[in-house]
């Protein structure tokens, strides 16, 4: 299976108007098939979508509630379209709640983020774009890992408020089996 994982980062915090309001700064794409993370700005996304559209599955942490919405507004097809796994929503079906990324990847793999994405946001306002495409980057490395070990071990872990590792249980049927599918793709790209 090609699976693709991405993240976005936004040039401001989310407010009290729709997600879907907010503007991308950069999103980092790593692709199975190639074995290579690449990130874009807005006047980039011509080059990215064909990674989305060739992708048997988009993988993200958080990304059907707020990824992808802010990246279809942006994509002239329906990436909602295109199978999707989203880390963060098994983990609450599972869990029973929303845990954050890094308390994900301290507990089972030993990895912390290298900043937030508030931080990313003062970096968009100082033009600190590289800053902000390596954060991404990270994050999709991270969200890579995170994936390939649940995907295998069929778990991920979290320390508990006693610092011992506790186990959720995550139901992968179905993550690595391809679908067939009808997305719209973007012409011309």
């Amino acid at each position: 299976m090609n699976y693709l994982v991405f993240d976005i980062e936004t040039t401001e915090a989310v407010g009290p108007g729709e997600i879907t309001d907010l503007n991308i700064s950069v999103v980092s794409v790593y692709t199975s098939q190639n074995k290579e993370i690449q990130s874009f700005t807005v006047d980039e996304f011509g080059k990215m979508w064909e990674l989305f559209e060739n992708a048997d599955a988009i993988i993200g942490y958080n990304s059907e509630h707020f990824d992808i919405p802010i990246l279809n507004k942006y994509y002239p097809g329906d990436l909602s379209q295109i199978k999707s796994i989203d880390i963060l929503k098994s983990i609450k079906e599972s869990f029973g709640r929303r845990v954050k990324l890094d308390d994900v990847a301290n507990a089972t793999l030993g990895k912390k983020k290298i900043a937030n994405g508030l931080q990313a946001i003062e970096w968009w306002k100082e033009g600190k774009i590289d800053e902000i495409k390596k954060y991404c980057e990270e994050d999709v490395m991270i969200t890579k890992d995170i994936f390939e070990y649940a995907l295998n071990y069929k778990r991920l872990h979290l320390l508990n408020f006693g610092g011992e590792k506790i186990d959720i249980k995550i139901d992968t049927n179905g993550w690595d089996e391809k679908e067939s599918s009808s997305i719209t793709f973007s012409m011309g790209f």
